[in-house]
């Protein structure tokens, strides 16, 4: 039998309408997308542990006697059961327990337990574990790990294990498992079956998982799956390009009236993007390009030159950011650049008031608003564009799937082109694996004027003598961030909160003027106190991480920025472009709490050690893994269950080449691995 996705899962034994129902949210619609569900980790029921052993977190099996089992009332009930083995003992702590419960531990010798170590009141306790009774040799040890895998309410371990042991054993009665990788690929890598390498990353010995990372089988299901979702990706470039959009050739007496108002001249890097964004805009399908530059490049200039081509054929463009602060400067530079020009802009965000954000609706709906600049807003219910021609959206990592969807559907019966930048430096390896979908450009060159800065890493203890420093860099004109990972105090995590920070740095600095911006004050709040640095009025800004983006303050000379250890690389670099946009010498304080780690030490170094956005990228990637580096995935986006991008780097050009063959040589098979690997998520193809 050939393969065939269309296999009914309700063949299995114990599925019924409402398995069906619960395994569909996990995008399992077949025996074959069952068998490929593959497990997130893993547990050890191999081997029992000596108590002894035993650290907080870790999930382990003990086995003991019972030494004494005694119920406390206090402001919960629980009944607290004490098993002692040769090494020493352990708690287990139970807060819900029937009578019949109680008394099979009242009568239990010999028990075995599955759980986390946690720290108790007296001694390391074991929360609700899974608990067995009998002699030790009645009690069977697995052989192999016990799979971890994703599910949705109402669907348990126990019953997913069951299911996807079926599913394996049904493939393989019926030969199901086709071979979709070239026979070449197979012989050159030396792969070994794909049945066998699935049936060992569903249930591995202890052993096999210790050498999982360097087995044969990991690669032959990193490389379909690699090569899966480039094949999706490349699927959703084509749909893309089949829809109808604006050609906008380029108008050359507007771009001279508008380069003629500029105070300077766009970079060689500038006008070179500027370049490619005017071909993908002169052809009747939508442009999807992603523009990358370091901090400071002139992304927003880039953006605007794009739109030059857009306006002059009569259509709309809207500029989405995430944060309200970066909107309002993408509005100020558009209304700088265009309303000169006779283009009107509007703004919306989400703290408009009710009479202003009506006009600009009407405005945009009308067409007497050629520009639209915002944040979330614009792609709500409500918002309706006459004719929109060009969509930018910077930071898109910040904005799911859905919202970016939501904003290009307002686009009518063409299909609007698509500007996608991004400050955050992504690496080669992220690049051809997760945006194979968009055309991609990189401003590669910085503005003159931009001003290296100086990084160093500095102890919180120090705070004192960093307070001394802002005095001496503000009486000479500075001006300084102190920028904080929290708005108000917690007791779980070491950092000072926003707040906090500004009232010690008011008593600390007598004689400045210390003012706080965070993401919970309203947008006049925050309005009211970035315009007050801007001017000069301030001369040290407390803030939280909204200032990570667009604030442009060339004054603004040094940055300290609290609790660096906490913050990955690329949103330590993005704060440090706060600064070095003036011609004065700029600094970087990065401030560690006192127990830095190692991994901690070795990334602020990195940091401390370059100004190259790219490099830094790189080594947040091989630190922290794409999906930490990039923030939080977004519904619809793609993500990995074998690969890793940091790991698997060397197998990328490969499943590059032969997605291209696959696409050419045998487009079925190639459909077949979209299928298998990425499956019912096909969602974002539509984006």
């Amino acid at each position: 039998m050939s393969e065939a996705a269309d296999l009914s899962l309700s063949q299995l034994t114990g599925v019924g309408p409402k398995v069906l129902e619960k395994l569909s949210k996990l995008h399992v619609h077949s025996i074959l997308d069952l068998a490929f569900h593959l497990p997130l980790r893993y547990e050890d029921r191999t081997r029992v542990a000596p108590i002894a052993s035993l650290q907080p977190s870790m999930r382990v099996l003990i086995e003991g006697r019972k030494i004494g089992i005694r119920e406390v009332m206090g402001q919960r009930r629980s009944l607290l059961v004490t098993v002692g083995d040769a090494t020493g003992t352990l708690t287990l702590r139970l807060f819900h327990y029937s009578r019949g419960m109680r008394t099979s531990l009242e009568n239990a010798d010999a028990l075995r337990c599955f759980g986390e170590a946690r720290v108790g009141a007296h001694s390391l306790e074991m929360v609700h574990p899974e608990i067995q009774f009998g002699e030790h040799d009645l009690i069977t040890l697995s052989d192999t790990l016990d799979p971890i895998y994703p599910i949705t309410d109402g669907l348990q371990q126990k019953s997913l294990r069951k299911l996807v042991a079926q599913s394996l054993s049904f493939v393989e009665a019926h030969g199901l498992l086709e071979p979709l990788i070239p026979a070449d690929i197979e012989a050159e890598f030396q792969l070994p079956d794909l049945l066998q390498s699935l049936k060992r990353l569903h249930h591995p010995t202890p052993a096999q998982w210790a050498r999982f990372e360097d087995a044969p089988e990991r690669s032959r299901l990193v490389i379909e799956e690699l090569l899966g979702h480039r094949l999706a990706l490349l699927e959703r470039k084509a749909i893309r390009k089949q829809k109808p959009a604006p050609r906008c050739p380029l108008d050359t007496p507007l771009k001279a009236r508008f380069s003629a108002a500029l105070p300077y001249t766009p970079t060689a890097a500038q006008q070179r993007v500027v370049a490619e964004i005017e071909a993908d805009l002169d052809r009747p399908e939508p442009m999807h390009r992603l523009i990358q530059g370091d901090v400071g490049a002139g992304k927003t200039l880039v953006a605007a030159m794009a739109a030059l081509p857009v306006l002059a054929q009569g259509h709309q463009i809207t500029v989405m950011a995430p944060t309200e602060i970066l909107a309002e400067q993408h509005r100020d530079a558009f209304k700088a650049w265009f309303e000169p020009l006779g283009y009107g802009v509007v703004w919306l965000s989400g703290s408009m008031k009710a009479a202003a954000k009506r006009d600009a609706l009407a405005q945009l709906a009308s067409g007497q608003a050629a520009i639209a600049v915002g944040t979330h807003a614009l792609f709500q219910n409500g918002v309706e564009f006459a004719d929109l021609g060009l969509v930018v959206v910077d930071e898109q990592h910040r904005f799911g799937v859905h919202q970016r969807l939501a904003l290009t559907g307002k686009g009518g019966t063409q299909a609007p082109h698509q500007l996608i930048m991004t400050a955050t430096p992504i690496p080669r390896t992220l690049a051809m694996s997760l945006y194979a979908d968009m055309d991609m450009s990189v401003i590669d060159e910085l503005p003159p004027g931009r001003t290296p800065i100086d990084t160093r890493v500095i102890s919180a203890r120090k705070r004192d003598l960093v307070a001394e420093r802002i005095g001496h860099l503000v009486a000479q004109g500075g001006q300084v961030y102190w920028i904080c990972t929290l708005v108000e105090q917690s007791e779980h995590l070491a950092a000072q909160a926003a707040e906090t920070s500004h009232a010690w740095l008011t008593d600390a600095l007598p004689g400045l003027t210390v003012d706080l911006v965070h993401g919970r004050m309203s947008a006049e709040q925050k309005q009211t106190a970035m315009e007050g640095f801007k001017q000069g009025a301030t001369q040290v800004l407390v803030a939280t991480t909204v200032i990570e983006v667009g604030v442009d303050v060339p004054n603004a000379n040094l940055i300290v920025i609290e609790n660096a250890e906490r913050l990955g690389l690329a949103q330590l670099h993005q704060l440090r472009g706060r600064v070095g946009r003036g011609r004065r010498a700029s600094y970087c304080l990065l401030m560690y709490e006192p127990g830095l780690s190692e991994n901690g030490r070795e990334r602020l170094q990195t940091l401390r050690d370059s100004n190259d956005g790219f490099v830094i990228a790189e080594k947040d990637l091989e630190l922290r893994g794409p999906g930490d580096m990039l923030g939080t995935r977004q519904t619809g986006d793609l993500s990995f269950r074998v690969a890793n991008l940091a790991r698997d780097r060397d197998l990328l050009p490969v499943t590059a080449q032969l997605a291209q063959r696959l696409l050419s040589d045998d487009p079925q098979r190639a459909q077949k691995l979209i299928q298998r690997w990425v499956g019912s998520r096909l969602i974002y193809t539509q984006v």
